[in-house]
């Protein structure tokens, strides 16, 4: 068994739940089929085993180092990313006429899925980079694409996103960092940013910042951020390196998780000149950055399931191969031990990382899938109606693998006992790393304002339709099964009250109180979304029974976690509807003296 990866719950996401085939069989995604789609896991499987999982806990004891010059990473991991660039993989999910390999991204996001499992401190500087690149293909100028696409996608240069800076957070309002032009169509950028993840590293030839700044004289707030390109190195109008572009490296910030990832406090311009070229228009820069953070914010849910996938796969083979204790009803002392995997609590974590992790990876493949029939669809109205799918889905795709795969890393700490609390042992790594999803890409916070403020009002509620018709389509599929059609209408049910909730809230005027328990709102719209998806799993598990091919075993085990998540999980939600709906001002009305009483 892998501990990176189950190929075979893959295969079964990718062709018996959401249909892969049909994409392979579109003009766009034709040089692909099952053959070659199986190759390429095959090789990133390949290389994340032989070159990303060897030196995962090498990279977590020993993080990169700042020795006031120059950053210092351990040298396993240019190795790695070499392999990975040799491979064409930076290129994985750009179009053929930008020299990519045009994969489904549905895919990709297997493919990326493997070596985040592997590695997540290695992973991100690739995701970083194809994220960059593909803002670049989609707001950039010919001439800026030309410059910077091709060493992006073969994987010399690689790419960040700067926005937070040390005073403002998340509040992207108080940006600070300036730009000022200077009379031969580039701007002077100045300013300091913070929290950059790949900001600084020697092991790519050049960076390539994408830098949110305010020319002066523009609006106030977000309304007067732009966005700019500013490579570490400047870059010639033929594309070679020219000089340093005066991006000083302040220090490293050392995390919890992820400490393969350089993660840094950066200072533009501040012993020179730092050159940066504009991006679009003036002033509409964090619309163009959402391009970016908004397939970061999946690629972030994305790495939460595998983090979590990382530690159900070790600690369900720690499980199946450690002996200790006997079954209740055994009293002798001198009959075998049993191994753990048969105590019906250890069963109960496991299956509570089975749901959480096959849940999360069924949620971030059909987002993922939605990307890719929004590029082959050829009707505006269908594009206009996935494009609502992935609007109210993205703050969910980012958030509940953030909050439940991190349960699933919980769990797998304390199936191996003390020896999970341990650093012998990669689980709590996995969770250290897991941990930090819970702040990429927005805080847990805002993601549930964005969804009850925001994403299930707008356009007269047409997202949240949108996503009902889906759910109606699979509840409908699924009371034609005797095992599931329960599980259809108590997911029908719930529902109900997840519509119920938001027009309740929506009714009121104080947006401060219709707000103040949105996070309890964004756990329990997750988890209808992935009993929905649970569903759909269980449906198409009972179709692979009936056609008898022989694999029993998986099959009844997708519909135990199908039962097991309708059971277990799906009947807490509401209990959080009803709090969120009787619009409780409990925490809001807390006053900070209260805390202490001084």
């Amino acid at each position: 068994m892998s501990m990176i990866v189950n190929r075979r719950d893959l295969d079964f996401l990718m062709y018996e739940v959401f249909d892969l085939d049909r994409l392979l069989a579109t003009t766009r995604y034709g040089d692909y089929d099952r053959e070659v789609v199986t190759a390429v896991l095959d090789t990133a499987q390949t290389i994340a085993e032989d070159k990303f999982l060897p030196c995962a806990a090498k990279l977590d004891a020993n993080e990169p180092t700042f020795d006031g010059e120059q950053v210092h990473i351990i040298p396993e991991v240019k190795e790695a990313l070499d392999a990975y660039r040799e491979a064409g993989f930076f290129s994985a999910p750009f179009d053929e006429k930008l020299g990519g390999m045009q994969m489904p991204f549905m895919v990709s996001s297997a493919l990326g899925g493997i070596f985040t499992c592997a590695n997540i401190g290695i992973a991100g500087y690739p995701f970083l980079t194809q994220a960059n690149a593909n803002m670049l293909e989609a707001y950039g100028n010919e001439e800026q694409k030309n410059l910077y696409l091709p060493p992006m996608l073969e994987g010399r240069w690689y790419g960040t996103m700067c926005l937070s800076e040390p005073q403002a957070g998340s509040s992207l309002s108080d940006i600070r960092t300036k730009a000022v032009e200077d009379g031969e169509g580039r701007y002077l950028i100045t300013g300091t940013k913070m929290w950059i993840s790949g900001g600084d590293q020697n092991i790519s030839e050049n960076i390539v910042h994408m830098v949110l700044a305010r020319i002066p004289g523009g609006p106030a707030g977000v309304k007067g951020l732009s966005l700019f390109i500013v490579p570490k190195i400047r870059v010639n109008t033929d594309g070679s390196l020219g000089e340093n572009n005066n991006i000083a490296l302040a220090g490293l910030n050392h995390k919890m998780g992820h400490r393969g990832t350089t993660n840094a406090l950066l200072n533009f311009g501040e012993n020179g000149a730092c050159h940066g070229t504009l991006i679009g228009e003036p002033h509409k820069g964090l619309s163009y950055m959402f391009h970016m953070m908004n397939e970061a914010r999946t690629a972030v849910g994305s790495g939460a399931v595998m983090s979590g996938l990382a530690g159900y796969l070790y600690s369900l083979d720690y499980a199946r191969n450690r002996p200790q204790g006997r079954h209740p009803h055994e009293k002798d002392p001198e009959s075998p031990q049993v191994m753990i995997i048969e105590h019906a609590d250890v069963k109960r974590m496991l299956m509570a990382q089975k749901a959480y992790v096959e849940g999360g990876l069924s949620l971030v493949t059909y987002c993922a899938g939605l990307i890719d029939k929004q590029a082959v669809a050829d009707d505006d109205t269908d594009k206009a109606r996935l494009g609502l799918l992935l609007d109210i889905l993205t703050p969910i795709a980012k958030s509940w693998p953030s909050e439940f795969c991190l349960e699933a890393n919980k769990h797998a700490i304390q199936i191996l006992g003390g020896y999970g609390y341990t650093r012998e042992y990669p689980v709590e790594r996995f969770y250290r790393d897991n941990r930090l999803n819970h702040i990429h890409e927005g805080t847990y916070a805002i993601h549930g304002i964005d969804l009850l403020g925001r994403k299930v009002r707008m356009k007269g509620g047409a997202a949240l339709h949108a996503l009902e018709q889906v759910i109606q389509q699979t509840m409908n599929e699924a009371r034609e099964v005797d095992r599931l059609s329960g599980y259809a209408n108590e997911l029908g049910a719930a529902f109900e009250e997840l519509k119920n909730t938001a027009i309740i809230v929506a009714g009121t005027d104080n947006i401060n109180l219709m707000l103040a328990n949105a996070t309890a709102y964004l756990d329990a719209f997750g988890h209808v979304v992935v009993a929905w998806l649970w569903l759909k799993q269980g449906f198409a598990a009972n179709k692979g029974l009936e056609e008898d091919s022989g694999e029993a075993d998986f099959y009844e085990g997708k519909l135990a976690a199908c039962r097991f998540f309708f059971r277990y999980e799906l009947p807490s939600v509401y209990t959080s509807f009803a709090l969120v709906a009787s619009l409780d001002d409990t925490c809001m009305t807390m006053n900070s003296e209260q805390f202490t009483g001084q």
